[in-house]
């Protein structure tokens, strides 16, 4: 079958392409391709998203209708059915998601038009008040930390704000871990958060704080968590030896994904580490950066911070805090990243500090609304 190559800047040609992509009447939808050429495809094949991720490696990841609907259907098993907000970009997988949620249960979703504020989401969030048969239609979103933060921080002023985050049945997030203090403060606001763990190659979230949704199989591989069931993606476009390498069957002809995620699964619940690769060689001794930035979060005035590694002429590489500048705070920067330090040495070890805090006006993210962490990298790099 063909594949057509879509600007998903409009959600709503998003919408009317994917539709006819589920149901067989049109073409696969190309999203986040470099090329405007068409070009053949499996049939079955809905769409194909291309994404460089965090690391900039572009990877076209080829999502059957099968497995769009099968995650759609799961969804709607473990949180319910309802209407959806879309409030991220439709051309990723966790914005694709809500519309195919939306076209399987046989509504139209409501479509955050321009870029995203507060004041917008919370509109928009309030006109999707309706019934049906005199019982109010639960209403759903998804959204990335970055997202809910800047809601949680104009709900504390603006009450039409906080009456939109409560007015929803569930708020997945997804995207990136969800710090501890940011839950904790949603869930003062009154806000219903399902953290979501996933990607664009499992038709994004398929573990809902940290269970599997229903025919989704987990297990862990040498630290590493795989993922199996039908939600999975076929593989990527035209690159058959990373398809092979990332989706990889077992004795029993099971299929699984590798996610390059370290884990460890407790008491049934899914608990993610962090990617086995983001680690740096400081003085000789194996750092793993998202135990630091986990650390770092912890402390106040830095629950959104990155954590990146950079060369060091004494260490070989050392890690460096980049955080937004929030809220004026009791404590000077240099007593921040004292406080940040003291907790990555408690948690991990001495050798695994942080050498500096870099405060910016905003964190470089991709559209997706993750950080982009290359981007801040090379920032940090080039500040020596």
């Amino acid at each position: 079958m063909r594949l057509e190559p879509l600007d998903a800047d409009d959600p709503r040609d998003v919408l009317r392409a994917l539709r006819a992509a589920l149901n067989g009447s049109g073409p696969a939808l190309g999203l986040g391709m470099t090329t405007a050429a068409s070009r053949e495809v499996a049939p079955g094949t809905a769409v194909v998203v291309t994404t460089s991720g965090s690391t900039g490696v572009p990877k076209s990841v080829v999502l059957g209708r099968s497995a769009l609907t099968s995650s759609a259907l799961a969804t709607a098993d473990r949180i319910g059915e309802g209407a959806w907000l879309l409030a991220l970009p439709a051309g990723y997988v966790a914005g694709l998601q809500v519309l195919v949620r939306s076209l399987v249960a046989g509504r139209e979703p409501a479509l955050l038009s321009g870029s995203f504020t507060p004041q917008a989401f919370a509109a928009a969030a309030l006109m999707m008040a309706s019934s049906e048969h005199g019982e109010r239609i639960p209403a759903f979103t998804s959204l990335v930390p970055a997202q809910l933060v800047r809601l949680l921080d104009a709900a504390e002023e603006d009450a039409t704000v906080r009456t939109a985050l409560r007015s929803f049945a569930a708020i997945l997030i997804g995207g990136q871990a969800l710090p501890a203090a940011t839950l904790e403060r949603a869930r003062d606001a009154g806000a219903r958060i399902v953290r979501t763990y996933g990607s664009t190659e499992t038709c994004g979230g398929c573990v809902y704080d940290g269970v599997p949704l229903d025919g989704v199989g987990l297990r862990i591989s040498d630290g590493e968590v795989q993922l199996s069931g039908p939600t999975l993606a076929d593989g990527y476009l035209g690159d058959a030896e990373l398809t092979d390498r990332v989706f990889v069957r077992d004795v029993a002809g099971t299929r699984w994904y590798r996610t390059g995620d370290a884990g460890i699964v407790e008491d049934g619940v899914l608990r993610v580490h962090g990617r086995i690769d983001n680690v740096i060689v400081s003085g000789g001794i194996n750092v793993s950066l998202d135990r630091v930035e986990r650390l770092v979060r912890g402390v106040p005035g830095l629950e959104s911070a990155v954590v990146v590694g950079v060369e060091d002429a004494r260490w070989g590489e050392a890690s460096v805090i980049v955080a937004p500048r929030g809220p004026a705070l009791r404590r000077s920067e240099a007593e921040q990243l004292d406080e940040a330090r003291a907790a990555v040495a408690e948690g991990i070890g001495p050798h695994a500090r942080p050498s500096r805090l870099v405060l910016v006006d905003e964190l470089a993210a991709l559209p997706s609304g993750k950080p982009d962490r290359e981007s801040i990298r090379r920032a940090v790099s080039a500040l020596h």
